[in-house]
């Protein structure tokens, strides 16, 4: 989302665990009760009459709101009013909208969109699934993740699957080379912008970028990362390889940027951990499966990013 507050609602979401249908639900009803009402909301009043209940909280008021922004599938056949936390969560919800209030004017209609990107991410949820065959080369493996996120990405406009993919598998390969945590993992979103963060990753005086589209902004801010002493390194797709390296070279920059393709990155670290070895293979795919998952659950909203591993 580009409108205000992102940062806020995306925290709140992470922390509350706002990825469910029925948060969803609540968190779109709620919104509702305060661009007609206004703010702040007083959740007492979001009560209906026995209090056991969401005020409107139901499927018709949900699908209305989601078949203005031109979605049709159901979210919740009761739009989240059985959910058991829905109370709760709208006490939590209506608590964060009245502190963002208190800051300064907020748009709900960009918060609405917040919540729509939600929603749009629960029904492409099922995660990518990754098999592991002894037939099958281990570049072949890391490739058919992203090949999937590309095409999930195509599917779902304005949703980034295959940056944030490829980000966090790159954060997973360095932590099990490294040791758990030897990077700090931010969520893809999470702009690395002059002043606040090198690269996507730092590692002692190497400044990581991963991108699945390199462009003159990247190759800059590895020029940056040479002027302030860092060694730039870039990590991208096959299909831009030839680009990221072009544009280098363009920037008189060829011979001072590593550039990898992710590919062969990660597969020939899989093939060091398993030592060579077939059981050790699979031992180490799974390994990164297993880190990936984990900073996708720390670090992002979106649990349709993880990665099921099939034998």
């Amino acid at each position: 989302m580009a409108g205000a507050h992102q940062r806020e609602l995306a925290a709140f979401a992470l922390a509350k665990r706002f990825r469910g249908k029925g948060p969803l639900c609540v968190a779109l009803v709620v919104t509702q009760h305060a661009k007609t009402i206004g703010l702040p909301l007083a959740p007492d009043k979001l009560l209906t009459e026995g209090g056991g209940q969401v005020l409107g909280l139901g499927k018709g008021a949900v699908q209305a709101v989601l078949k203005r922004h031109g979605i049709t599938r159901v979210l919740a056949d009761e739009g989240g009013r059985t959910s058991r936390g829905s109370l709760k969560n709208m006490r939590e919800y209506a608590a964060l909208l009245n502190s963002l209030k208190g800051k300064g004017p907020v748009d709900l209609n960009a918060v609405e969109m917040f919540w729509i990107n939600r929603v749009h991410e629960f029904f492409a949820g099922k995660p990518f699934k990754i098999k592991v065959d002894a037939a099958r080369s281990l570049r072949m493996i890391v490739r058919d993740v992203v090949v999937q996120a590309v095409d999930r990405q195509k599917t779902a406009p304005g949703m980034y699957y295959a940056g944030a993919v490829l980000q966090h598998l790159i954060g997973a390969k360095l932590d099990c080379a490294l040791g758990k945590r030897s990077v700090q993992h931010n969520c893809f979103s999470t702009a690395d912008a002059p002043g606040s963060r090198a690269g996507d990753f730092l590692i002692g005086d190497v400044a990581v970028h991963v991108t699945t589209s390199p462009g003159e902004a990247v190759i800059e801010k590895c020029r940056e990362n040479l002027n302030d002493g860092y060694r730039p390194m870039l990590v991208t797709l096959q299909r831009a390889l030839a680009v990221a390296e072009g544009l280098a070279a363009n920037a008189d920059l060829a011979d001072r940027i590593d550039i990898f393709e992710v590919e062969q990155f990660v597969a020939l670290n899989l093939y060091e951990w398993g030592k060579f070895g077939a059981d050790g293979r699979k031992t180490a795919v799974a390994d990164l499966v297993k880190r990936y998952n984990e900073i996708v659950e720390e670090v992002e909203t979106d649990p349709s990013l993880r990665i099921e591993l099939r034998r």
